[in-house]
Order: C-alpha cells, then structure tokens, then sequence
C-alpha cells in the first residue's frame, strides 16, 4: 500500500545538532547487539555520565574552597587534598594541536634560585570508573606541562596521585620516565606534522 503523506521538505531538529544518538547510525554494532548487551552499553553510558557530573561537581568544590567531609568516600579525599595543596582544577595543558589535555588537578611550586630543582610538581587525577588507572595518563600530563612551561624533565620533583575506588595512590615522579614521556610527546608530534605536511615541518 503507497504512503499517504507526501514528503514535502526535511524537518528541522535544531535541538539535536552536534549531539549523538543512543542508537546512532555511526555507531551501528548496535544492530547485532541481543537485549542484555545493549542494556550493558547503557549502562556503560550512563557510568560516563555521571563521571563527568561527579568531576564538574568537584572541580566547582576546589574552585569554591568548600572541605569535604573527612571521612566521606574518595571523591570527598580528593576534594580535600586538592584544596589543602592549593591545586588548580581542571587546567588545560596545551603542547600542540596534536597533543593537550586537562588535567583533573594540578599545581606547581617553584623553588627559591639557588635550588637544585626549579620546583615541585603534583598532579591529582580522579577515577569515577571501576577499569583500574593507569599512572601513564599523568606522565603525560606532566610531560607537557614541561614542554608549555619549558622546564626540563630533570629539573623538577613531584608527586602523581590516582583517586580511585576507596584508595589514593601516590607515585613519585621518576624523572627518567618522564624524560622519555617528554621525547615521545616531541617525537610522536613532530611524525604527525610531517605526515600531515608530506614531510615538511
């Protein structure tokens, strides 16, 4: 039987623009997926949600200066700890358009000229998920913190905490790793900008 209704133009769904789908085309596995799967998907979405609430809620708190409960769940330690340091939360650290990111929480303390290092450096990073964290993310972070702020590797000292579950895990900075996270971020940009520009930079 023929459609009655005669197509007469696209509708307008300004509301929805740049945003995606649930179920999105673009993302079509969705389509062999049986019932319980997708519900595990959903679930998985609605878990990223809420971390990125929990994370704005918390970066407002530091922000704000507002102490929380001392014998309150993790996200409560990382507040707290963030606010005791002096932290800046949610701070863009910019390399390259190839290489930036934001780091949950950050600050850094020069030392006075005379000092064997130019100054201490701490990066908080929360984990709302259950996928255990890896340091490696904070390497980074602190790798191009030293590129933007052109303080060599070697020069600094610090400490690289992941708030997770009910534990905060604290890793000095070992300055060589991070010398090798601070070449890979050069050398990984330098090889995309000569692929992009056909071997030009």
């Amino acid at each position: 039987m023929r459609s009655e209704r005669r197509f007469r133009g696209f509708n307008s769904h300004p509301k929805l623009e740049g945003s995606h789908a649930f179920l999105s085309p673009s993302s079509y596995h969705w389509l062999n997926y049986p019932p319980e799967k997708l519900v595990e998907r959903l679930k998985t979405v609605r878990a990223a949600a809420l971390g990125s609430r929990i994370h704005a809620w918390a970066a407002e708190a530091i922000e704000l200066g507002r102490m929380q409960p001392e014998d309150g769940d993790i996200v409560c330690a990382y507040i707290n700890d963030a606010i005791r340091l002096g932290l800046k939360p949610e701070q863009t650290l910019f390399y390259s358009l190839n290489c930036y990111g934001t780091a949950d929480a950050i600050g850094f303390e020069p030392y006075p000229d005379g000092s064997q290092y130019a100054g201490f450096l701490r990066i908080n990073d929360l984990k709302t998920g259950v996928t255990k964290a890896s340091v490696e993310q904070l390497y980074v972070y602190a790798g191009i913190f030293c590129h933007e702020y052109e303080i060599l590797p070697y020069d600094i000292e610090g400490e690289l905490t992941i708030y997770q579950g009910d534990e905060a895990s604290v890793f000095v900075i070992d300055r060589n790793h991070l010398a090798w996270v601070y070449d890979q971020i050069r050398d990984s940009d330098q090889t995309i900008e000569e692929e992009r520009y056909g071997g030009y930079v």
